[in-house]
Parts: structure tokens; sequence; C-alpha cells
């Protein structure tokens, strides 16, 4: 059976060098990008830690999907059904190649990265924490890094252990290897918080856990669309990601974990799909990963999610991380001279590979106000605590401002993000 849906990238456009920005070369693909704001200002995106923009060729995706080949996906002996599964299977196996996991049965499908740390929580805790067993976080985590585990140890008796922070705001491994002992079962960190931007060195961890006996898992969120992530290079056991910061559609996220832990665990959901045999009084699973994926899936997502994984390798990791190494720099350039402006997090001197966003705080300016401003002017940033709670509290912070970029992002959108910036700050300052 020929794969259905495929995505036209413009693969010459985009890859063959140019002396023209990463920006310029791809803008033309994202649509909202193109629109005005209020009083005629282009609207500025930088937003894109809470949710990445769309290129056409994933809304193409969806849009051929949705007209051509809706059907559900396994069961069907139509042709419709049989196009639907090849473009759902399809886009497990992109998913699989690019984060260099072992096979596509070690892909689980979830409705975003939060449902599928929920998924080892309830699965694989519930049948392997005991009373007194460690789980390892940090202070740094997303909520979605944090309640799960909260939840898992307040069922089982288990023990939560937080690392703490360099004084440059990054992982404190001196903190982390004290915290290490013989009780710990599982570290659960993110690659790159989506508050401090720091890389957190995971394969220097997964070392330092395995040889304690403990398993790692890695919440890949900030990173897949901002550099290469290889599962096997980072040591990991469990990795998730979420579609909607991959350019992807919302609702859709993934679980990759090594075969064998997979076959171990038990199914976390049940209903149709996740089946081999129905009685009336028991039932037996279907193989991975099929057993972790109850109810009709969501496929469309699932194909967009390939789209966009694809347009993303057209492009390609290092070229992405490259062009956002030079964006970030020139962000703490512009705001790290701005009169009572605190930034959180290493900088780029400090750490180059750091994550392209910047979080800050204005002396006796609230986030709120200046995010609201900055709206005002037709520019898109983030504020509040970024479902970071206990970090904003381990500074001291109710909340926060943030811009986060992307490849589509400009220097001429840094530049004039930082002047509205100055110019929102004076303003508050005298109408305060």
């Amino acid at each position: 059976m020929t794969a259905s849906l495929p995505v036209q990238l413009d693969a010459a456009r985009i890859t063959t060098p140019s002396p023209i920005t990463l920006a310029a070369q791809t803008r033309p693909d994202f649509p909202l990008l193109a629109q005005q704001a209020c009083l005629g200002q282009p609207l500025i995106y930088l937003d894109h830690a809470a949710t990445s923009q769309k290129p056409r060729q994933v809304l193409e995706a969806l849009h051929t999907y949705y007209s051509r080949d809706n059907a559900n996906v396994h069961r069907g002996a139509h042709q419709l059904s049989a196009r639907a599964t090849d473009a759902f299977e399809g886009a497990r196996a992109k998913v699989a190649g690019f984060i260099g996991a072992a096979t596509p049965r070690e892909i689980v499908f979830t409705r975003n990265a939060s449902e599928a740390i929920n998924l080892v929580a309830r699965s694989w805790g519930d049948t392997t924490i005991g009373p007194g067993d460690e789980i390892l976080l940090s202070v740094m985590e997303h909520h979605s890094n944090l309640v799960p585990w909260q939840l898992l140890a307040a069922r089982t008796g288990a023990v939560l252990r937080h690392v703490g922070l360099t004084e440059s705001g990054e992982l404190d491994l001196v903190d982390l290897k004290a915290k290490l002992t013989p009780r710990t079962r599982l570290v659960s960190l993110v690659q790159i918080s989506n508050t401090l931007g720091c890389l957190n060195p995971i394969a220097a961890v997964a070392k330092l856990a395995h040889g304690a006996g403990a398993l790692v898992l890695v919440d890949a969120c900030q990173s897949l669309a901002h550099l290469p992530v290889n599962v096997a290079e980072l040591g990991a056991d469990f990795l998730v990601g979420s579609s909607h910061k991959l350019c992807g559609p919302t609702g859709m996220g993934f679980l990759w974990a090594r075969e064998a832990l997979l076959e171990a665990m038990p199914p976390f959901l049940g209903g149709g799909e996740m089946i081999q045999d129905v009685y009336l009084d028991h039932s037996s699973w279907a193989e991975l990963p099929h057993k972790f994926e109850a109810g009709t899936p969501a496929i469309g997502e699932a194909v967009g999610m390939g789209a966009a994984l694809d347009y993303l390798s057209a492009i390609g990791l290092e070229r992405i991380h490259s062009w956002e190494q030079q964006l970030t720099a020139r962000l703490f350039e512009r705001l790290r001279v701005m009169e009572g402006l605190r930034l959180l997090g290493p900088s780029p001197e400090q750490q180059p590979d750091r994550g392209a966003l910047a979080a800050f705080t204005v002396d006796g300016l609230h986030a709120n106000d200046l995010a609201a401003l900055l709206d005002a002017g037709g520019i898109c940033i983030r504020s509040g605590h970024h479902c970071t709670q206990p970090l904003h509290r381990h500074y001291g912070l109710a909340a926060s401002a943030r811009a986060s970029l992307s490849f589509t992002t400009t220097f001429e959108e840094i530049d004039r993000f930082a002047e509205e910036l100055q110019s929102s700050v004076a303003f508050l300052r005298e109408h305060g």
C-alpha cells in the first residue's frame, strides 16, 4: 500500500546555502506571521516556548487528511482506512527517526507530554515504586513534571527530592550527586528549562543515575524543535515530547521508552484498540505500542505532527540551532543593558547551547503590565509563572516576563521588541 499524504516541502529553497537568513527563507511558510496587528504594526510573535506556529505544509497535511483520507485506523478493510492507517503509522515512524529510537514500537502516541509523563507515573510507577523509594526531580521543572510524581508519592509512600541550581541558574550537578541514593528509582528532568533556558547535561545525569540503579525520564518539550535530540546518545530510559511545540497540531504528544520497559509495563487506559481479545471477565492486550493507546486516536493530529517533523528535518536541526544561537545572543545583548532588568538563567556566554528564550523581571513593575503594553504594539510575549511556580518561589518572584524565539524570528523583531519594552518600562514608571 502506498503511503498517502505526501508533504510537499520546498527543500531546495530551505536547505540551499543563501546569503539571506534562515528566518527570511522560512517565514513565507507561516501564514500567521504575515498578519498585521493593531495600528498597522506587523505582528511579532515571541511566545514560541508556549506554542509554535504551524507552516503551510502542516496545514495542508491536515486538510488533505480530512478532505481525502478521513477514516478510523487499523481495523478497517476499506481503502480509506488503509490510507489513514498508513499515514498514522507513518507518523509514528517519523517520530522514531526524529529522536533516534530503535523501532517505532517504542513510540506511544498521547494527547500531550503531560499525559505521557502521567502514563509513566501510573503504569511504570504504580508497579515499581514503593514506600521509601525516591524520585529525584529539580526545582526548575514544569508542573507537568512535578504533579504526576506528587500524586505517585501520595499513592505509594515514595519520597520526592529536588536538585537545586547554581548561581548562574543551571542544574547543580554537585547537589544531584549528593541526592542520588540507593533508594533513587527515577531521575526526571527537563532537557531545556522553559524559564531559565538552561540546557541540562542529560547524558552526564543519565550516567550518574544508571550508576545508582535509577532510570531517567527526559522532558524534551523545549528542546526537540531547537537542536538535535537522540535518545541513545542521551542514555535516557523515557522521553516525552509535544507536537504543538514542534510546529505541529495541538492535542498530540508522544512517549518514547526502551522497548523492554514498555513490554513490562501494564496498560494505562482500557478500551478499544489496546486489546487483543476481550471476554466478559478478562482481556488480553495488543502488542506494542497499541496496548497504551486506548480508543480512537488523534489521527489527523498525528499526521500533522509527522508533516511538522518532515519540515524541521528538511531545514536541519543543526542549522536551526545555529541560527537561534545568534538570535539568543542578540536578545540578551539588547536586554542586559536596560536599567533594572534582571535576566533569569545562564547567559549565552555562560552556556552557548542554552535555549532560545529569555525570562526577565523589571524592578518595580509587574510582568503582566509589560506584556499588556507590548501586546498593544503587536508584540506577543508570555507573562506569569510559566507553569514553574516552585522555581519562581526559589527566586522570590511572583511572575516574570518571557520572550521566546524560533528559527522564524528576525534580528529586526528582537530590536523592535527591545525598543518597545524600553518604552513600556518608561511609560509604566512615569504613570505608575
